[in-house]
């Protein structure tokens, strides 16, 4: 009989626990089964045998994503290590080619993808009352000729690609999206992916900057029992009203009885930079810079990057640690 003591307990779960990288416990907890529900991602009706499957090539992609990897070739390259393709739970590497049809075939689901994989963290962690509403830059690189020259009113410069319109709350967390073909937000847009995070959860107040003063969109809200807090634009109107907010105006026209007060307009609307934040940690995580051309492919990786940050969320809220950072903590 062997003389030779064994690790105590708490050795061994110490050494298991320094195998395990970034990419482990970003998957750990994340379900992506539900893949399989949707028709381009069936079995072959013919019954040829999948080489590669649909969970384990998302994988791929957010473990690329999160490394800053965006284009398949480059993508192939990073699966083709061995500590990589085994993490991702695949047979073999996948190549360039099977990279690039799956990207293909997701594009027509992925706002659906990001919409299943957000019901995943709802169950786990509880949203703010506060909603807020936001577009970006989602610059494309030259020539896409489905790009065009925009300008970025915060930077003050133009820039050549797309837009997104984001609906976050508090931690930093993307509830609604919409991929646009310039950073400005049409008051079509604002509705519809408004009523995208209403579907959600409804929230106390909704808080925009002036590019959202839209009277359709203030009632909307109102009408759903929601405050929109955002400041009144003075725009094509020589006898503006004497207001701050665009709501005091609209509350007037609604109710004889309901009031809100200044200041709590003022704090509410002081917590919109929160957007800006949540915007930033989205694109930590590859959401602005898409090396990408055309517009589905673009789009495809914007929703891309949205779900690994709902997958950040996920892997740091089961691992105690901070929800509201693009970086999974081990």
């Amino acid at each position: 009989m062997s003389t030779t003591t064994l690790p105590h307990q708490d050795t061994i779960a110490e050494v298991l626990k320094s195998l395990e990288t970034e990419t482990t416990v970003l998957f750990k907890h994340l379900d992506l089964q539900f893949l399989y529900e949707f028709p381009v991602f069936a079995p072959d009706p013919r019954g040829r045998p999948r080489e590669f499957f649909p969970p384990e090539l998302f994988r791929g992609l957010l473990h690329c994503f999160y490394n800053d990897i965006y284009e398949p070739e480059a993508m192939a390259q990073e699966l083709a290590n061995d500590d990589v393709w085994r993490v991702c739970e695949f047979k073999r590497p996948p190549s360039r080619r099977t990279l690039g049809r799956f990207i293909d075939d997701l594009s027509g689901v992925v706002e659906e993808v990001f919409s299943r994989i957000l019901q995943q963290v709802l169950v786990r962690v509880e949203l703010g009352t506060c909603f807020r509403i936001d577009g970006t830059d989602v610059r494309a690189p030259r020539p896409d000729e489905d790009a065009s020259w925009d300008y970025d009113s915060t930077a003050e410069e133009t820039y050549y690609g797309y837009g997104c319109c984001l609906v976050t709350t508090d931690n930093n967390i993307p509830i609604a999206a919409e991929f646009t073909d310039e950073k400005s937000v049409d008051k079509e847009t604002a509705r519809r992916i408004t009523q995208d995070a209403l579907a959600v959860k409804k929230p106390v107040t909704f808080v925009g900057d002036a590019e959202f003063d839209m009277l359709d969109w203030h009632d909307d809200l109102i009408e759903a029992g929601v405050v929109p807090v955002v400041p009144y634009n003075p725009r094509n109107t020589n006898d503006p009203p004497d207001i701050e907010y665009r709501i005091q105006e609209r509350i007037k026209e609604h109710s004889d009885t309901v009031r809100v007060w200044q200041k709590q307009l003022d704090d509410t609307y002081d917590n919109r930079s929160q957007v800006e934040t949540a915007i930033g940690v989205c694109k930590d995580l590859g959401l602005g810079t898409p090396k990408v051309r055309g517009r589905e492919r673009a789009k495809t990786h914007v929703f891309v990057a949205l779900c690994l940050r709902l997958a950040v969320i996920i892997a740091n809220h089961e691992q105690g640690g901070d929800i509201a950072s693009p970086i999974v903590e081990i």
